[in-house]
């Protein structure tokens, strides 16, 4: 009986060291993606938050092994990249009470925008409180010194392409419960490698100025450069509507947009709605419209909007910022 007791305690032993062994196995953080690097810093904010960097949170970087960091082992190209989001400690902001926000800023890639968020996690001293975070505020995009973005926060702006962005938002972080009400200024370093997409649709216009008390016609040309998709978009033209611009047309597939509840019949004056069916690559749509400025000027800008069948998904297509006309 003695020796089944051992026996048992020696099982029992070994059962523990394994489940010990398996166990740190399981708990090792999977490392990231050989191309994708983030150094973030955080910087002093001029209002009642201070920011200061995320205690222990260094720039994040991952190489394969036996290559340089961003680097891909010698002999494999580089991966394709689907969508994907990259996110880097920004920095943290204090409260006069002792809440803290620590905040991260985050970049997709990998689709025609660049969406950025500004993810946070709150706590305040003295209770066991499990807050969420409200963020909201703005950002800036910067690479090589250069601002090529900037929006609301969360937003979205056309990917400006590969490189190394210094991102900076104004954060006004709130938590719910309440407790936590911080604004501050964070920053981080985001490298993004997904190449940028080639545009499937362009505007082109005749001319890019207009002169006040005149009125002009204005011919567009719509491409469609892509095999992808199919031939109908929406393409629209809008002036400014406290100058009393006025935008007209002869063109049977664009009306000035109907407005107002039943049976109202009022139309936008100063815009133009277009549905165009027939692009094709190689065969553009020239549309033709009359801009009748006043005394006060109005720049009129364009948008082309498009659908990219793929299946039944919902969310498919894309919107192009056309040619804006000015007026001096």
């Amino acid at each position: 009986m003695a020796a089944r007791r051992r026996t048992l305690r020696t099982l029992t032993g070994a059962a523990a060291v394994c489940a010990a062994l398996v166990s740190t196995a399981w708990s090792r953080p999977v490392p990231p993606p050989a191309d994708v690097r983030a150094e973030a810093a955080a910087a002093t904010a001029g209002t009642p938050a201070a920011a200061t960097p995320a205690a222990g949170a260094p720039a994040a970087e991952a190489s394969a092994a036996g290559a340089p960091a961003g680097e891909a082992p010698a002999g494999e190209g580089p991966a394709a990249e689907g969508p994907a989001t990259l996110c880097a400690p920004a920095g943290v902001l204090r409260g006069a009470r002792g809440e803290r926000a620590v905040v991260q800023l985050c970049a997709g890639s990998g689709t025609p925008v660049m969406a950025v968020s500004a993810p946070a996690s709150c706590r305040r001293p003295g209770t066991s409180v499990r807050y969420a975070c409200l963020t909201s505020g703005s950002w800036t995009a910067r690479r090589d010194g250069a601002a090529v973005a900037s929006g609301t926060l969360p937003g979205s702006q056309p990917y400006p392409g590969p490189g190394t962005y210094e991102v900076t938002a104004s954060v006004h972080v709130r938590s719910t419960p309440s407790g936590v009400d911080l604004r501050g200024t964070v920053r981080a370093t985001l490298t993004l490698t997904a190449p940028k997409q080639q545009p499937t649709h362009r505007v082109e216009v005749d001319r890019h100025m207009l002169r006040p008390g005149t009125t002009t016609t204005l011919t567009y040309r719509v491409y469609r450069d892509s095999e992808q998709g199919d031939g109908s978009a929406r393409f629209g033209l809008i002036g400014e509507e406290s100058t009393g611009v006025r935008i007209s047309t002869a063109d049977a597939r664009c009306v000035n947009p109907l407005i107002g509840r039943a049976p109202s019949r009022d139309r936008l004056g100063f815009s133009v709605d277009c549905a165009l069916t027939d692009l094709q690559p190689g065969r553009p749509a020239t549309v033709r419209v009359r801009v009748r400025q006043t005394s006060a000027c109005s720049t009129v800008v364009s948008k082309l909007g498009y659908w990219m069948p793929r299946g039944q998904a919902l969310y498919t297509g894309g919107m192009v910022e056309g040619p804006t006309v000015g007026c001096s």
